[in-house]
């Protein structure tokens, strides 16, 4: 028996077989909108990116999920909108001039996020895109496309179709389908 197969696994090669993915090699390089949730920076990939718009008021849907804030009408469309903040089980923070909604499309819904502050558009090239780091079976890392490194700082580059869980799409297309139906059936009365 060769001495490799005399070895216990190591955490990393347990968690790799026991995985039903298989860790990602590195994620793809291009272009990321950045954006700051308190002093961490975040990226998105550009392409998942409608617009960036200023904060503006945000109508509460009784019932809903505790990161939904509720939607917005952006320019006659309704529009379901996530604090990410809340989403990362981070303080809330109250808004400022730099706070804003970054309209994204994911798992096919158009949807807002409330972020601090939006800092730029990066190209980041493959090879400075590492994997997520592991931190055990309990900590999921599957939202993150990976670690964009940069001489200065990394940023979390987030896959933005796996931010929320089907759930909660399911969830977020309701708040937007029951808002606008109510809208449209109270629309002739006012």
């Amino acid at each position: 028996m060769s001495e490799s197969s005399n070895r216990a696994p190591t955490e990393e090669s347990k968690y790799q077989r026991a995985s039903a993915q298989p860790p990602k090699a590195g994620g793809p390089g291009g272009k990321f909108l950045t954006f700051f949730l308190a002093s961490e920076e975040y990226g998105l990939e550009i392409l998942k990116v409608h617009e960036i718009i200023g904060m503006m008021p945000i109508t509460r849907v009784p019932r809903t999920p505790y990161f939904i804030r509720g939607v917005i009408n952006l320019r006659g469309k309704v529009i379901p909108v996530v604090d990410l903040r809340l989403k990362f089980a981070m303080d809330a923070k109250e808004q400022t001039e730099e706070t804003c909604i970054i309209v994204v499309q994911a798992q096919g819904v158009e949807m807002g996020i409330i972020v601090d502050k939006v800092s730029e558009v990066l190209d980041i090239a493959a090879q400075e895109i590492d994997d997520p780091p592991y931190f055990g079976p309990d900590v999921q890392t599957d939202y993150l496309l990976g670690i964009g490194k940069s001489a200065e700082r990394v940023r979390l580059l987030l896959d933005i179709d796996k931010v929320l869980s089907s759930q909660e799409v399911i969830d977020v297309r309701s708040v937007a389908a029951v808002t606008t139906e109510a809208g449209s059936q109270g629309s002739g009365g006012k």
